[in-house]
C-alpha cells in the first residue's frame, strides 16, 4: 500500500513529465539546501542553473511549475526573502501589466492582424523579402513600441496563419470550431505540408523576434532597462538614440544583411518555403472572407485600425505605462466590437498570465542572485580595467550575465554602479556616457544568445505557439546563433574602434550634448 501511494505521488508529481525529469528537479530539492549550508555562493548559482535548465525542457514541463518549487524551497532556506520578492515585482510592475493587458488587447485585434499580415504573405513570394520584411517589420516596431508587444502581435498572427490551415488539412470548412493543438485528424496526405508549414514560421518568429532585440536597443523606449539607463544620464529621446548609433546602427544593418544570408543559403534551419498548398489554402481563405464580410464587419477592421494607431501614438509618446495603453485597448476594442460577455473576455487571457507567474518566479530569482551576490565578482573584476578595454570588458560582462539573467536586472545593476562610480568622481562625465552605451548595447545585443536572455524571447517559447511549430529552448538557441555571433561581434567592434570618435564627432556637430564641458574624457587609448 505505501508503495502505491508512493507511485501515485511521483506520476502525479509535474504531471506528464518525463519520469528522468522528475527525478532531476527533486535531486535538486533534496541538494540545494546542502549546498547552502556548505557554500551560500555555489548555492546560488546552482539554483541559476537549474530555473535556466527548466526553461530549456519547457516543451516537456512548463517552467512555473517546477521553478516555482525551486524558488519556494530558496526562501524557504533562507537564499532570499518573500519581501524582497515582491519588492523586484513591484519594481517590475510595469512589465506585469504589460503582460496581462497588453497582450489580451491584442487578442482583440486578431482580426486586424491577420487580415494585414495574410495580404502580405499572398502578395510576397519571395521568402528572403518576406523575412527581411519581418525583422525590420519588428525592428521598426521595437524602437517605438515594446518588445514584448511585437512579439505578441507576431504570435498572434502566426498562430492565426496556423489553426486556417490546421483546420482545412483536417477536413473542416473555416467557419467549424477545430482544436489545431492536435494532429489527429490531419490527412496523411497533408503532413508534409504542415511540418513544412511549421519550419516556415518559425523562421518567420525567429527572423522577427532577433528584429525586436535590433529596434530595442536603439531607444529608450524600446525595452525597459534603456528607460533606466536613459534616467540615469538624463538623456531624452533623441540624445539616446544619437549616443547608441554608432554601435546600434551597424548592427542593425548587419543583422538584416544576415537574415538575407541566412534564407539565401539556407543555414541553420532557414530557408524553408511556404508550401503550394498551403500559399493556396491562405488565399482561398482570404478571398472568402473578403466576398462574406459584412458591413458590420468591415466596420469592426476600421475600429481595429483606429485602435492599432492610438497603440503606436501612446506607445510612442508614452502617454502612459505600456500596460495600461493595453488596458485602453481592452476597453476600446471590446466596447466597439460588440464584445460584453465576460466569458467572451476570459480567452484572451489565457496566453499571457501563465507567463506573468512564470516571469515572477522569475523576479524571485533575481532576487536570490542580489541577496547571494551572484554578479559582484564580475562588476569588481570589470571596473578594475580601463579606457577602452574597461569599454570592451562592460559590454561582453553585460552580455554575458545576460544570457543566463534578466537583462533588465543586470543592465540595472550595472548602471547604478557606474552612476556611483561618477558620483564619487572615480570616473569623468563623458567615461559615464561612454560606459552607459556599452552597458545598453550589452545588454541587448549578446542576450539574444539564449531565451532567458530577453523577456520577448522567453514569452515566444512559453507561448501556446512554440509547442506547435516545435519550437524548443535548444532549437532558439541554436537559431538565433548566427544573430548571436553577428551581433556580437559588431557590437564589440563598434564599441572599440567607433564608439569614442563617433560621439566625439556627435558633439562637435551638436547633435548630442556634452553635459560638462569642464572636465576632459579620460583618453581611451592607453
Amino acid at each position: 500500500m505505501q508503495q502505491s501511494m508512493a507511485s501515485a505521488l511521483f506520476k502525479n508529481f509535474l504531471g506528464q513529465a518525463p519520469g528522468w525529469y522528475k527525478k532531476f528537479i527533486i535531486a535538486c530539492l533534496i541538494l540545494n539546501p546542502v549546498i547552502f549550508q556548505i557554500n551560500p555562493y555555489i548555492a546560488g548559482w546552482a539554483l541559476v542553473l537549474e530555473f535556466i535548465f527548466t526553461l530549456a525542457m519547457a516543451l516537456k514541463c512548463y517552467p512555473l511549475q517546477p521553478g516555482g518549487l525551486l524558488v519556494l524551497e530558496a526562501v524557504a532556506i533562507g537564499m532570499t526573502s518573500p519581501n524582497h520578492i515582491k519588492l523586484e515585482i513591484v519594481t517590475n510592475i510595469e512589465v506585469v501589466l504589460l503582460l496581462i493587458f497588453m497582450v489580451a488587447g491584442i487578442f482583440f485585434m486578431k482580426d486586424l492582424l491577420l487580415h494585414l499580415f495574410t495580404r502580405l504573405l499572398i502578395k510576397v513570394k519571395s521568402k528572403v523579402l518576406l523575412s527581411l520584411a519581418f525583422t525590420f517589420a519588428a525592428a521598426f516596431l521595437s524602437a517605438f513600441l515594446d518588445a514584448l508587444t511585437v512579439v505578441a502581435v507576431i504570435i498572434a498572427v502566426a498562430t492565426g496563419f496556423y489553426s486556417i490551415y490546421h483546420k482545412v488539412a483536417s477536413g473542416k470548412d473555416y467557419h467549424h470550431d477545430h482544436d489545431h493543438t492536435h494532429d489527429e485528424n490531419v490527412a496523411s496526405l497533408n503532413r508534409d505540408d504542415l511540418d513544412a508549414f511549421r519550419a516556415f514560421l518559425r523562421n518567420l518568429m525567429m527572423h522577427a523576434s532577433v528584429g525586436t532585440a535590433l529596434g530595442g536597443v536603439m531607444t529608450m523606449v524600446g525595452e525597459p532597462q534603456n528607460l533606466i539607463i536613459a534616467d540615469k544620464a538624463t538623456w531624452n529621446f533623441i540624445e539616446f538614440f544619437m549616443r547608441m548609433s554608432p554601435v546600434t546602427v551597424p548592427v542593425l544593418f548587419c543583422g538584416l544583411l544576415t537574415t538575407v544570408l541566412l534564407e539565401k543559403f539556407k543555414w541553420f534551419d532557414y530557408g524553408a518555403m511556404l508550401p503550394d498548398n498551403v500559399r493556396r489554402i491562405l488565399t482561398d481563405y482570404s478571398i472568402t472572407l473578403d466576398k462574406e464580410r459584412s458591413k458590420q464587419e468591415n466596420i469592426k477592421l476600421v475600429v481595429q485600425g483606429l485602435i492599432a494607431l492610438w497603440l503606436v501614438i501612446g506607445l510612442a509618446l508614452h502617454l502612459a505605462a505600456v500596460g495600461l495603453i493595453g488596458l485602453s485597448i481592452i476597453v476600446l476594442a471590446t466596447s466597439m466590437c460588440g464584445i460584453v460577455d465576460e466569458h467572451q473576455l476570459g480567452p484572451a487571457f489565457e496566453e499571457a498570465l501563465p507567463f506573468t507567474a512564470l516571469l515572477c518566479v522569475f523576479f524571485a530569482v533575481v532576487s536570490v542572485i542580489i541577496d547571494q551576490s551572484l554578479f559582484t565578482p564580475v562588476i569588481e573584476w570589470v571596473l578594475t580595467y580601463e579606457g577602452k578595454t574597461q569599454l570592451v570588458m562592460f559590454y561582453l560582462a553585460n552580455g554575458l550575465l545576460s544570457m543566463v539573467s534578466d537583462n533588465v536586472f543586470v543592465g540595472s545593476v550595472y548602471i547604478n554602479e557606474v552612476a556611483t562610480a561618477l558620483s564619487k568622481g572615480e570616473i569623468t562625465r563623458d567615461q559615464f556616457d561612454l560606459l552607459a552605451v556599452a552597458i545598453n548595447t550589452g545588454t541587448n545585443l549578446p542576450s539574444v544568445a539564449t531565451p532567458n536572455g530577453q523577456a520577448a524571447f522567453l514569452f515566444l517559447l512559453t507561448s501556446a505557439l512554440a509547442p506547435l511549430l516545435r519550437l524548443s529552448y535548444g532549437k532558439m538557441v541554436y537559431m538565433a546563433l548566427p544573430y548571436t555571433i553577428v551581433l556580437t561581434l559588431v557590437g564589440l567592434a563598434a564599441t572599440y574602434f567607433g564608439l569614442h570618435d563617433l560621439t566625439d564627432w556627435l558633439y562637435q556637430m551638436h547633435l548630442i550634448n556634452h553635459h560638462d564641458p569642464s572636465q576632459m574624457a579620460t583618453p581611451l587609448s592607453h
